[in-house]
């Protein structure tokens, strides 16, 4: 379903970057650090921890017990160098709860000739960790948990575009919901903006539910994609909003 190439691809668009991710990166590992400091959890669970990147490992593993990373693939790096870690516990999973499965179960088989009609028989569910996951860090994941599957179905299916959009917010809403119940972290782009070379700007949001207030909160933009690579003759970053729930 795409998600092998899509975690390569994350790894190969940063090198591309030549360090213009190292302001969002830095961002990122600075509020991880002052919500550790504030909410000084035994355990630490990641959800779409990817490549490490915006996770300051070292400085984590000095102030918690336990740190827990999960995704649904762990890059074989990531495997070599943080799985032998006493603390550092890695699990490959669905952080969706399960959607994965229930997308590809219910449209899998369905090709040119017999393509999904409705979204109404899949199932969103909420994540459940078996252990008490402690503090939760939801790294860049809450507007990519529908992106993949969305273009999964978009090919296998006659659904319009407002239903998809329905059915990215309830999975956007589901993620929320379990970060609620916990200590939480959310770091998430939030809209991308676009400059075309004429100076036009178009902001697309990218959030389709409303965040949750934070106990504290920053914002700040991330040069994702300043080589160009995405679009043609122009430029876009992204806003991202990272708070403490």
């Amino acid at each position: 379903m795409g998600y092998y190439n899509y975690q390569n691809g994350l790894i190969h668009r940063h090198l591309n970057e030549s360090g213009g991710w190292d302001n969002h990166l830095d961002h990122c590992r600075n509020f991880i650090l002052k919500a550790l400091d504030f909410y000084k959890p035994q355990k630490v669970t990641v959800l779409g921890s990817g490549w490490l990147l915006e996770l300051p490992v070292a400085e984590m593993i000095e102030r918690t017990k336990n740190i827990c990373l999960v995704d649904i693939i762990h890059p074989p790096d990531v495997t070599a160098q943080a799985g032998g870690l006493d603390n550092v516990e890695l699990v490959e999973l669905d952080v969706t709860g399960g959607l994965i499965e229930e997308v590809w179960n219910k449209a899998g088989r369905n090709y040119f000739f017999n393509k999904l009609q409705s979204l109404d028989n899949i199932i969103i569910p909420e994540y459940l960790p078996e252990n008490d996951p402690g503090m939760v860090i939801s790294l860049n994941i809450l507007t990519q948990l529908e992106s993949l599957l969305i273009d999964f179905l978009k090919k296998r299916s006659k659904i319009s575009e407002e239903k998809f959009n329905q059915f990215r917010t309830e999975i956007q809403k589901k993620h929320l919901d379990f970060l609620k119940k916990h200590k939480s972290v959310l770091i998430s782009d939030v809209a991308e903006v676009i400059t075309n070379k004429s100076g036009n700007i178009t902001t697309i949001p990218t959030l389709a539910t409303k965040l949750p207030s934070g106990k504290f909160s920053e914002e700040w933009t991330w040069d994702f994609d300043q080589t160009g690579a995405d679009l043609y003759n122009s430029r876009s970053i992204l806003k991202v909003v990272a708070l403490t729930i």
